[in-house]
């Protein structure tokens, strides 16, 4: 079995992917320009992507290709209809990332709730040691605890999300298609504007796309904090933008976007450098652990289709 990695620099430096050899020749590319696509899944059997696009467009020649493995849970990048018509099966990876997402979820939230990035900065460029003070408490922050934090998409992630913030005291909304029991399940207008923290946890659909817009941002609290680690495209990034710095919104976090990376000319461009903003790069599904259970499915999804199964399959 022929199987290509189109871009495995996505996976980190520091994984090996000598576990696919037992499935046959393993062509690994480190990354894949959209124009090279076609011609170097031409003769594969096996696709593994994280980012790439596929469709007809740059599968048509790939007259062997039997599956294509994403690295992912999100399904959005593969013309599944096209798939389907030529019987190309499609597997993503379900859960892998959950502990990792929901931790750098919090991480962002506290910090952004604490002021963490500001107060550390105001000890590394020396200015605590020249005042002449034993502490400093501005920019004012405030305990967690007793903060109403909303969820949108309460998945897994979302779920193990809503854990950690009782925990730490708070009192949890989520938002869902389809109400959970022992959880407060509401609208997203109520939602948006009774949350002091909200994080995003929903993937990307054509129900999704774009639905926290300029009026739902308009909604928020003056102090509110935005988390976003599920796709940049289920917000309006310029909106996002525009709250930050008009002083509409207290704080973002935001690890996903509509273009990635983003450019110079990107709404968040102008905003990347604020106390009150943190955004990383798109980071928050790889910690070293989930990385390796990560390549581990995607294995069992190979080892499965080969026996006839059906694990992960997102185009049936």
């Amino acid at each position: 079995m022929r199987i290509t990695v189109l871009d495995a620099g996505t996976l980190g430096e520091d994984l090996s992917l000598s576990l696919f050899d037992e499935f046959g020749e393993v062509t690994v590319y480190h990354s894949t320009d959209p124009a090279e696509v076609s011609s170097r899944v031409r003769s594969a059997e096996v696709i593994i992507t994280n980012k790439m696009k596929l469709g007809e467009g740059n599968l048509a020649e790939a007259a062997a290709l039997k599956l294509i493995c994403l690295t992912a849970t999100g399904f959005d990048n593969i013309d599944l209809a096209y798939c389907r018509k030529r019987g190309i099966a499609v597997c993503n990876v379900v859960g892998y990332s959950t502990q990792c997402v929901a931790q750098v979820t919090v991480s962002m939230a506290l910090s952004l709730m604490t002021h963490l990035e500001e107060y550390a900065n105001y000890v590394r460029d020396g200015s605590y040691t020249r005042g002449g003070c034993a502490n400093r408490l501005v920019p004012v922050y405030h305990e967690i605890a007793g903060k109403t934090w909303g969820i949108v998409g309460f998945g897994n992630i979302g779920r193990a999300v809503g854990e950690v913030a009782r925990a730490l005291g708070c009192r949890v909304i989520v938002n869902k298609r389809t109400p959970v029991e022992d959880w407060k399940c509401v609208d997203l207008d109520t939602l948006c504007r009774d949350a002091d923290i909200i994080s995003i946890h929903t993937p990307l659909t054509a129900e999704t796309r774009g639905m926290l817009d300029r009026a739902h941002i308009g909604m928020m609290k003056k102090d509110a904090i935005v988390i976003n680690v599920a796709r940049g495209a289920v917000t309006d990034e310029e909106a996002l933008a525009d709250a930050i710095g008009e002083g509409r919104l207290g704080g973002l976090g935001v690890d996903v976007y509509s273009v990635e990376p983003f450019s110079a000319e990107h709404p968040f461009a102008r905003i990347q450098d604020r106390p009150n903003v943190c955004l990383t790069p798109h980071m928050a599904w790889g910690g070293y652990e989930t990385r390796v259970r990560l390549l581990e499915e995607i294995a069992q999804n190979i080892r499965a289709f080969l026996h006839g199964e059906h694990r992960n399959r997102v185009d049936l």
